[in-house]
């Protein structure tokens, strides 16, 4: 899949591109808690997860003056065949870059993505603070709600990083019919 605009292109991710998401998932690792990951994984580690992730579901990235921004993947909901028609989804632009509507971009093309291949229910598990800090806002929770999904769960106090506690909560969006 390409699609191009404003010296924007959405295309499916490369095991090439490694470094380049390495990179910027690795300042979401070390300096916040929208992932709950507290070490950065190896290169050889991101490879093999861009890998798994493209046997079954689209791995894209979004590219702006030939600069990857961000990246935006599906992976299983759960590992029960039941599940099939459901996926989690995941989203990261580089931080420098949010806010700017790439991210948009780029899930709305995932889920375009997700939509061709039978796909029926998009869920998102996102950090969410207690009280918005340094290391973690709402902001991850808003833009899943401007592009439809609403919130379906709410876990408290199960993640434990930068010394204090923080809430997860399910987001969803069914983007096809169940017939």
């Amino acid at each position: 899949m390409r699609l191009g605009m404003d010296n924007v292109v959405i295309r499916s991710a490369a095991i090439e591109d490694a470094e380049a998401i390495l990179e910027m998932y690795s300042y979401y690792v070390e300096k916040t808690a929208i992932t709950f990951e507290y070490d950065i994984p190896s290169l050889e580690e991101m490879k093999r997860r861009i890998e798994k992730t493209l046997l079954k579901y689209p791995y894209l990235v979004i590219l702006k003056d030939d600069k990857i921004q961000g990246y935006a993947y599906a992976g299983p909901f759960k590992e029960r065949a039941a599940y099939d028609w459901s996926v989690e989804t995941t989203i990261y632009i580089a931080h420098d870059a949010v806010k700017g509507g790439l991210g948009k971009k780029l899930y709305l093309a995932l889920e375009e993505a997700l939509k061709e291949m039978g796909i029926l229910n998009l869920y998102a598990c996102i950090g969410y603070p207690i009280e918005e800090d340094e290391y973690l806002t709402r902001n991850s929770a808003r833009f899943h709600e401007h592009l439809g999904y609403t919130t379906v769960g709410r876990f408290h106090q199960c993640g434990y990083k930068f010394n204090r506690w923080y809430d997860m909560i399910w987001m969803e969006k069914i983007i096809g019919s169940h017939d």
